[in-house]
């Protein structure tokens, strides 16, 4: 915990790894909600994918993905017949869940940063940082933080130079893969050395409606 309402660190080296099923690769879950949820119940669940062999996606319905290449070279991935080449890292690109998904590596295995959401629950917006950014949280939103490449930092809003040592106004430090999970509490600025996620929860729109 870091001590600050709202704030919540969550460290990579307390994560497990589950491997698929189809043993082309482990997935290490960062967050989801509910808390403890499976695969079959989350509304949302973020996590990291190390993938290290060609083969399917498993199909999550009524899901939405956002998916990050992290490390490697990349993918080539067929969505329903469609080709999608992921080469870039740090790119977020979306797709659905429920779509027969193959993936082809390009060069050796990778990394990836999944955002799994349940599309008539949730809705997620996936945004690839770097430098400094202002992070609130409105009533009844959810905001991840995940550092991908480099350290990363939080800080107290209102530090235009934030130092290091006591009374710096520092709240959290992010090494590679560690996350912050923010839920309310006082406005706080993300500073990086390299790259940050930063997933924005919040209820999905509702429905549309007709009037006679």
């Amino acid at each position: 915990m870091s001590g600050v309402d709202g704030l919540r660190l969550l460290r990579a080296a307390d994560r497990g790894a589950t491997p698929w099923k189809n043993g082309g690769g482990v997935t290490r879950e960062i967050a989801a909600r509910p808390e403890g949820a499976g695969t079959g119940d989350f509304a949302w669940r973020v996590s990291l994918a190390e993938v290290a062999a060609d083969g399917p996606f498993s199909s999550f319905p009524g899901v939405d993905r956002t998916l990050t290449l992290a490390e490697g070279a990349g993918m080539d991935l067929a969505v329903a017949g469609v080709r999608h080449l992921v080469d870039e890292r740090f790119a977020p690109r979306d797709f659905a869940g429920d779509e027969p998904t193959d993936c082809r590596l390009l060069d050796g295995p990778v990394v990836n940063f999944n955002v799994m959401y349940r599309r008539s629950e949730t809705r997620a917006q996936t945004a690839v940082v770097r430098g400094a950014l202002a992070l609130a949280v409105p009533p009844g939103e959810t905001l991840l933080v995940v550092a991908l490449d480099g350290p990363a930092a939080l800080y107290r809003s209102g530090d235009a130079e934030p130092g290091s040592g006591p009374g710096s106004g520092r709240v959290g430090e992010l090494a590679p893969y560690d996350a912050a999970l923010l839920t309310g509490g006082p406005g706080l600025v993300l500073r990086t050395a390299g790259r940050a996620a930063v997933v924005r929860f919040g209820p999905a729109p509702a429905a549309d409606t007709v009037s006679g």
